[in-house]
């Protein structure tokens, strides 16, 4: 096996472990703080403006 696959599966092996560890409970918390950043005001505005910029440049070149 190469090296770097290898290294691959160990970090995912870890990863598992250690999201496994953490429960259901982590988990909970990072969902809503996760939901609560997403829809604050602040991000909501930055949101809308990234997309009415996106919608502008969208029309400007097609």
């Amino acid at each position: 096996m190469r090296p770097k696959t290898l290294l691959i599966l160990v970090l995912l092996a870890a990863a598992y472990l250690l999201g496994a560890r953490a429960g259901r409970e982590r988990y909970e918390q990072l969902t809503s703080s996760l939901t609560s950043f997403w829809n604050s005001p602040d991000v909501k505005k930055a949101r809308k403006k990234a997309k009415a910029q996106a919608e502008k440049a969208r029309k400007q070149y097609a």
